[in-house]
């Protein structure tokens, strides 16, 4: 059985494309980072500390378990999810009218062994208006995002452009995860 660490409804529509029955199991780790972590490493990290905590639940021993984190880094600074409001304002004042990298870490673990990798986009915003990041705000979607946006929603609004994995913006490289399931796992 293939087993989905994580509770992203946006990750388990996509996963959907690759892997037709997996079943979920919510990671419950601490998601602090080490002191010193490299922003490019960051996402990476926790998608390993994530399938290894579900693939070591008794329960999880024989299935194939994938974990997966994303964030958002502009310059060395990671972007996770804002606290608040105010957090998600900040956030995407500082996206505006900059390009930044969104980086999917996943990890598959099967039956003893690993694989891991991470997966980077970079995603340019327009310049936001300061009505434009109010209005955007309103909508309450920042608040459960890396980097306080979703590409899949009305924050496409905010994107003048992307170089790289649409999917992976949104939080899962399925295309890439996919073949790595097919020389690991299935």
């Amino acid at each position: 059985m293939i087993i989905l660490a994580s509770a992203s409804p946006r990750r388990q529509e996509l996963l959907k494309f690759a892997v037709r029955d997996f079943e979920i199991c919510p990671a419950d780790v601490d998601e602090n980072l080490p002191e010193g972590t490299d922003a490019d490493n960051a996402a990476e990290y926790l998608a390993v500390k994530k399938a290894e905590a579900v693939a070591n639940q008794p329960e999880h021993m024989y299935d194939s378990v994938i974990g997966c984190d994303t964030v958002v880094v502009l310059g060395d600074e990671i972007m996770g999810k804002p606290r608040d409001i105010n957090a998600a304002r900040e956030m995407l004042s500082k996206l505006s009218g900059n390009t930044h990298k969104v980086i999917t870490g996943v990890c598959v673990c099967s039956r003893g062994k690993r694989v891991s990798f991470s997966e980077v986009t970079e995603v340019e915003f327009y310049p936001l208006s300061e009505k434009e990041i109010e209005d955007y705000i309103a909508t309450g979607d920042p608040m459960d995002k890396a980097g306080a946006y979703g590409i899949q929603s009305e924050g496409c609004m905010l994107v003048k452009g992307i170089k790289g994995d649409f999917f992976n913006v949104v939080g899962l490289p399925v295309a890439r995860l996919r073949r790595v399931l097919d020389d690991f796992v299935l």
